[in-house]
């Protein structure tokens, strides 16, 4: 068995073990509980003591509570027997004083003891660690479980500020990302070309739009055709800022403003990405534009959206919460249509009306912005329909997150009512979605938050500048929460919400039933048929390499194939040419301190380039970019990072990119800097 898949079915085991645990309502918890705390102990000091650096493995991350648990109750066990045994002694004396005194540590002990033995205690286990390359549920999708990611910094202005001085009235812009100036539409509709070729594994576009909805059609309804006259569509945006704070009606309709809540120009789906869909969906398969719907339609719309939209497409249908300026006014369903799962237990309500024009399309397409969430941890296509019901707000829906009151995680625990999977599994919500396109070009750190440029590689301080596609609304969820949870980990003054204990539940619960709730039955249809697995919910190995069960052949979760449309750095996973052949030997000495080399082979001349990455996946250092020829190479690194500084202890990641004229092939190691 290979180490990570040992780590993967240690991991497993463990919760499997917590699950089985958690229904049993009886006393014989108390003594397995600590038995398991025991076993982990043991585990984890013969798998560290020999090599420190197996800490951070995520099987040890997991034990590791579970053994710091068993010694907090050892510590309360002996404590508390002392204290009792002095108490004794000091009545026994008639030094009453004392006695209370260790009576009272003795009781506080006993608490102690019991807080470690708790069933609660054990579960809190399960949602510490997000396991690397463990897939549950079955993958979706013409190629199950794929998900493609384009990257292309090109396609957005570096030098954007996203900065305001207007003073609110008419077209005062100042350098908002949303502005033309500040996205380039040639590379916008590039991308989006390539990714739905990449994930049908089509030669044409017509051929990829095609082969989606004739999949869909095949799995939903069992026919065989793809998009047929008079079939409507309706496209799902995200405008959050356009709710209406203190806005008039004029102002609503007309431009960003900044308003007394300050939220000029934050991350909400892109403009030029819509005007790029309506492209493909009109130009290219033939879908007439009065056939087509888009919008928030629990929102407002922009001046700088439809004018971009509507100059291009005049018979598309452009709605909102009222009618005017060319807007069509949105109607809700006139009973409700989605039934909440939890019965009232949860939520405030227990159904909802949505818009009819959503109700009643033919076809959805789902398009929000990748963000974290106060609330929610993240907030992408699931949370999206937060604003596809009728009512004012989306309120009554917060007690179904992981932070209700947005102050901080309290509903932790795995297998709770997620409102987000009734969501997902709604037949004309989450089940009537063609594909899942998620926006990317500027990404933020909350719903209400301007778009931050993101650390991690490949950005290395630039916007995010992608899109992602997926077939499977479960694989897509669990990609993007790598990277969110990745970039904002409460690091550098950065936002933590992504990694809010009980974040990925609802992932985990769409695609498996058996991580249901047991007091929850998923039908959100409310027609007597349960909801089956929705999708696959699957993590990463690192986040530089961000490599999936279906990349390493290790197995059937999800694929992740990422197409960088770079000028200086062209990376398509599955290109055709001529193959690259070259070894990277691992690092020595390894550990090192000071300084350690880094020896790698090539087959021909070719462009390289070495660079040092911390687990968090922030480039550390360029050691090497360049030609070499053909042959044995060395690099010497001395653990000085790209600022001068010296790096601090710790496992780091080096990366070789080769570039041999038709391809680049980029192989990782791991290594550790002792102090």
């Amino acid at each position: 068995m290979t180490k990570m898949n040992h780590e993967a079915f240690s991991k497993k085991y463990i919760m499997i073990l917590s699950s089985i645990l958690m229904k049993l309502k009886s006393k014989w918890t108390k003594v397995i509980i600590p038995l398991i705390g025991a076993g982990s102990l043991i585990w984890f000091l013969i798998r560290v003591i020999p090599k420190p650096s197996r800490a951070s493995y995520p099987c040890m991350r997991v034990a590791a509570p579970l053994a710091s648990g068993f010694v907090l109750w050892i510590l309360g066990l002996a404590g508390s027997i002392t204290a009792f045994s002095r108490m004794k002694s000091m009545f026994a004396q008639s030094s009453y004083l004392r006695g209370i005194l260790f009576l009272i540590i003795g009781v506080g002990f006993t608490f102690l003891t019991l807080s470690q033995s708790s069933l609660d205690t054990f579960a809190d286990t399960q949602d510490e660690v997000v396991i690397a390359n463990n897939p549950i549920g079955d993958a979706k999708g013409i190629n199950p479980g794929r998900v493609v990611w384009v990257w292309n910094p090109d396609a957005t202005n570096e030098n954007c500020t996203n900065s305001y001085n207007g003073d609110g009235v008419g077209n005062d812009y100042d350098d908002g990302w949303f502005l033309n100036k500040n996205n380039n539409q040639v590379e916008i509709d590039k991308m989006l070309s390539a990714s739905i070729l990449e994930l049908t594994g089509e030669r044409n576009d017509y051929e990829a739009w095609d082969k989606m909805f004739r999949y869909f059609n095949e799995n939903k309804y069992n026919i065989s055709s793809g998009y047929e006259g008079g079939q409507t569509v309706f496209i799902k945006t995200n405008a959050t800022s356009t709710w209406g704070y203190g806005y008039t009606w004029g102002n609503i309709t007309s431009d960003f403003n900044k308003n007394e809540n300050n939220y000029y120009a934050i991350a909400e789906t892109s403009p030029q990405l819509i005007l790029s869909l309506l492209r493909q969906l009109i130009n290219v398969y033939g879908i007439p534009e009065e056939m087509i719907s888009v919008g928030d339609p629990m929102k407002f719309l922009y001046n700088h959206c439809y004018d971009l939209w509507h100059s291009e497409f005049p018979n598309v249908h452009y709605v909102q919460q009222i009618s005017g300026s060319g807007r069509e006014q949105v109607q809700p369903t006139s009973l409700p249509v989605i039934k909440y799962s939890d019965k009232g237990k949860v939520l405030s309500v227990t159904a909802d009306k949505i818009y009819k024009a959503m109700n009643d399309a033919d076809y959805l397409i789902n398009v929000p912005t990748m963000k974290a969430h106060a609330r929610a941890g993240i907030t992408l296509f699931a949370k999206n329909h937060f604003g596809s019901h009728s009512r004012s707000s989306a309120e009554h829906l917060h007690p179904g997150l992981v932070s209700p009151d947005d102050n901080g995680a309290v509903r932790t625990e795995t297998g709770m009512y997620r409102t987000q999977v009734d969501l997902m599994g709604h037949e004309r919500l989450g089940g009537n979605t063609v594909f899942f396109l998620l926006d990317a070009l500027y990404s933020g750190s909350e719903a209400v938050d301007p778009p931050t440029k993101w650390d991690m590689t490949p950005f290395n301080g630039d916007w995010t500048s992608s899109i992602f596609l997926s077939q499977d609304p479960v694989a897509i969820e669990s990609v993007a929460y790598d990277f969110l949870s990745n970039e904002y980990n409460g690091a550098d003054g950065k936002v933590n919400y992504p990694n809010m204990q009980g974040t990925t539940d609802y992932l985990r619960q769409a695609a498996d039933p058996s991580y249901w709730p047991e007091d929850v039955i998923y039908d959100p249809d409310d027609d007597g048929i349960q909801l089956s697995g929705l999708g696959v919910n699957e993590h990463w190995n690192n986040p530089v390499d961000k490599e999936y069960t279906r990349n390493l052949r290790t197995g059937e979760g999800i694929e992740l194939v990422t197409i960088f449309q770079d000028a200086t750095d062209v990376y398509d996973d599955n290109a055709n040419g001529s193959p690259i052949s070259f070894e990277l030997d691992q690092n020595y000495p390894n550990p090192f301190n000071p300084s350690t080399t880094i020896s790698f082979t090539l087959s021909e001349k070719s462009a390289v380039r070495l660079e040092v990455y911390d687990m968090l996946g922030k480039l550390v250092a360029i050691l090497y970019s360049g030609t070499k020829s053909a042959g044995a190479h060395t690099v010497k690194w001395n653990g000085v990072n790209r600022f001068g500084k010296f790096s601090a202890s710790g496992n780091y990641i080096y990366r070789l990119h080769v570039d041999n004229g038709f391809q680049v092939i980029a192989r990782s190691k791991l290594m550790t800097l002792l102090k």
